[in-house]
């Protein structure tokens, strides 16, 4: 049986986010939904990453199976008819039939976008947090540094019972371009609110509220109750996904 991949792009801002919802607007449902319609067949998406409601993609990868050959580039031009211009499919191919975009993806990268001027930018409020005061952006990016390896993130997570919040990060910077602040990160997976949490607590050392030298204790602490900042989720974008 033939597996399709899906490269998406989604502004979040109108649904709840990835996972198909009962009674809610997602992106899941939304493609799968225009899917049922193209093909005559329900699918299943697997997805590389679960965003929350509010979080956006600019390279979320998709996967399903079905039972027929399809024209790819057809199906791609007739679905981005039906779910833009929220959701664009980027690229559509035919991928091995072991290929599953959750469980084959090597590594995830996001971008968390703050806005530190004076007035938020209305071209980006979608798209970036603007916090309202002055930040020690030297601070911010000093803790960045001290995320990357192979910790346990529970100070960062929402944790689910049975579930390990050990997770192996590659990449971790704050860069300052173009008058916003942005946090890159790049880890083999993220567990829930773990990028917001991590940007929130930058953003509390940031704005003076959280002593930067401690941060290796606070993640060797395990304590979610140590992180109570978690940026909000328009600011986060689901940036790229590697295999």
């Amino acid at each position: 049986m033939p597996t399709y991949r899906l490269v998406i792009a989604y502004d979040g801002s109108g649904f709840s986010g990835w996972a198909r919802q009962d009674d809610q607007r997602t992106v899941q449902g939304e493609l799968e939904k225009a899917l049922l319609t193209l093909l005559g067949a329900g699918v299943d998406l697997a997805v590389a990453g679960r965003t929350d409601a509010g979080v956006h993609a600019r390279g979320q990868v998709a996967s399903f199976q079905h039972r027929e050959e399809v024209d790819t580039e057809k199906l791609r031009r007739s679905l981005n008819g039906l779910v833009g211009p929220e959701v664009a499919v980027m690229d559509l191919t035919v991928a091995d039939e072991d290929f599953h975009a959750r469980f084959s993806a090597k590594w995830r990268r996001y971008r968390y976008l703050i806005d530190p001027g004076p007035a938020p930018d209305p071209l980006a409020r979608h798209y970036a947090w603007h916090v309202r005061r002055r930040l020690d952006f030297a601070a911010m990016a000093g803790v960045a540094e001290a995320f990357v390896g192979e910790h346990d993130f529970s100070s960062f997570c929402r944790s689910v019972e049975g579930r390990s919040n050990v997770r192996r990060v590659e990449e971790a910077e704050w860069l300052s371009r173009d008058g916003f602040y942005e946090f890159w990160i790049k880890a083999n997976a993220f567990c829930h609110q773990m990028v917001r949490s991590l940007v929130g607590y930058c953003y509390d050392v940031g704005r003076g509220f959280a002593d930067p030298s401690q941060v290796s204790e606070v993640i060797e602490a395990g304590d979610r109750a140590l992180v109570s900042t978690v940026a909000p989720p328009h600011g986060l974008t689901l940036w790229e996904v590697g295999y």
